[in-house]
């Protein structure tokens, strides 16, 4: 699986390096064997961000100011979508940590916890994302649509901004939704949320794989 996502990263565009970053010598020694760069990070990280900012302390140079978290449970990841994201960050310096959203198609997933909602403010930033249904429609018998968007798990950070996340004390909401993003937002940082047409499903527990599966099975035959 984590071949697969490290192929997949490195199919973008607008990525001109991967690394892949672990604590696990395992993970390191079957990296190494399909030809990846890869590194060993410290156990304690709490989030894989913490994880990217021991990488990115280690790294400096002009053409590595940008750095994207890709999680390695992502076999679906599409390198389109990994562009969208890169290419929200440079439209704009002042964009120091970005993400992606994909809108939320089936009316069950908006009930779902495992599915984290986001909602945004006119520029484009996250006001809040939740496992709970945002925005949450009161009168269901009024002519009023809300379009429900799904937070999909990639980051983008400005290299400045990643090293900082370590330091940033963890709030209230980031301990009661388990979200390690409302971190970035408890300390005063605005997310810059770009919509992609491509959803994605992570491999979360061991029954995940076989949809991952069936899903691969699907499109290879559509192609």
């Amino acid at each position: 699986m984590i071949q697969r996502v490290w192929e997949r990263a490195r199919q973008a565009k607008r990525i001109t390096r991967v690394i892949i970053a672990t604590d696990d010598e395992r993970i390191l020694a079957a990296a190494t064997a399909f030809g990846a760069e890869a590194v060993m990070t410290r156990s304690e990280h709490r989030s894989g961000s913490e994880r990217v900012a021991e990488v990115a302390l280690h790294i400096a140079g002009e053409n590595e100011d940008i750095f994207v978290n890709v999680q390695g449970d992502e076999p679906l990841v599409e390198p389109d979508a990994i562009d969208t994201l890169v290419e929200a960050m440079e439209a704009e310096d002042g964009v120091t940590v970005a993400t992606l959203m994909v809108a939320i198609k089936k009316p069950a997933d908006i009930m779902d916890p495992n599915i984290v909602k986001v909602v945004l403010d006119f520029d484009g930033n996250a006001l809040y994302f939740s496992r709970a249904p945002i925005p949450w429609v009161r009168d269901r018998d009024a002519p009023v649509h809300a379009q429900h968007m799904k937070h999909l798990g990639l980051y983008a950070f400005r290299r400045s901004a990643l090293l900082d996340f370590p330091t940033l004390p963890e709030g209230d909401l980031e301990r009661v939704e388990q979200l390690e993003q409302l971190r970035w937002m408890e300390n005063g940082y605005k997310i810059r949320v770009a919509e992609t047409q491509h959803d994605s499903v992570s491999v979360d527990v061991p029954e995940d794989v076989a949809r991952v599966e069936l899903l691969l099975r699907k499109s290879a035959s559509a192609s």
